[in-house]
């Protein structure tokens, strides 16, 4: 797939364009699924500003965004982290959670064992490899899904009640990382309605109901409910990535 994702916003003065590809890959492959590049316009005449790695900052604003999801929906206990995949935005999300977050227990499953213990042994910190997805899952107070799957690989039979998921990959309308009865039993919470039922397996296909956008969690005009088990539907969004790419042009600017 080739994805064009353009945006602009007035309060930050950026006009900017993502282009991004995606290959599934059959088999294991030293090259990137996703890769992308973000154009920067000057929005007062439309000339290019600058050529900006699309792939880190797709993978930073991606875990970001969880992160912030996270923050307000986890429950006030979590004690472990439970990470399924072990790409890219693995990599990302481990970085800021742990950053901003304090678990006793982390865990990684992917379905390639060799690269979930080629991540347990690259990042800083103790991270428990997982045999299977139900053994990484169980007991886990907040879980990311950040896999290549297509079929449901987090069944809510498993998942500990008030738990809160980042369900990240599956950025398809017949793709799934998540099955029916744990869409249906959790508060949905997605980054936008429009996209979410358009894109996302996990959403249309279980027909589960929208609670509320993010962005309405966020200035509270809808309840955030962290003692309910919570599912944030991440597709990414064009914002996203404008608004991040004006942040690191403006930051490369000062410093030359």
């Amino acid at each position: 797939y080739l994805g064009v994702m353009p945006a602009y916003s007035a309060v930050d003065d950026a006009l900017t364009t993502k282009l991004v590809t995606f290959y599934e890959h059959k088999k294991d492959s030293s090259v990137p699924s996703h890769q992308a590049t973000v154009l920067l316009f000057d929005p007062r005449n439309g000339s290019l500003k600058a050529l900006l790695d699309g792939s880190v900052i797709t993978a930073k604003r991606t875990a970001a965004v969880s992160a912030i999801a996270t923050k307000l929906l986890m429950p006030a206990s979590a004690e472990v982290l439970c990470i399924l995949g072990a790409g890219v935005q693995a990599y990302s999300h481990y970085e800021i959670f742990t950053e901003l977050f304090t678990f006793k227990e982390v865990r990684i499953w992917n379905r390639t064992k060799e690269k979930a213990e080629k991540f347990a042994n690259s990042v800083t910190g103790l991270v428990q490899v997982c045999s299977s997805a139900q053994e990484a899952v169980t007991g886990a107070d907040v879980i990311l899904t950040v896999t290549m799957a297509t079929t449901p690989i987090l069944f809510g039979a498993w998942v500990k009640p008030g738990a809160h998921i980042n369900a990240v990959g599956a950025s398809r309308p017949d793709w799934r990382e998540l099955d029916d009865e744990l869409m249906k039993n959790s508060v949905l919470i997605v980054d936008s309605r429009e996209a979410a039922l358009t894109e996302s397996g996990d959403v249309i296909l279980s027909e589960a109901e929208i609670f509320a956008e993010l962005g309405e969690i966020v200035k509270g005009t809808k309840p955030a409910l962290p003692e309910k088990t919570t599912v944030f539907k991440s597709l990414g969004m064009a914002i996203e990535d404008t608004v991040a790419a004006k942040f690191v042009y403006e930051s490369w600017s000062a410093g030359n």
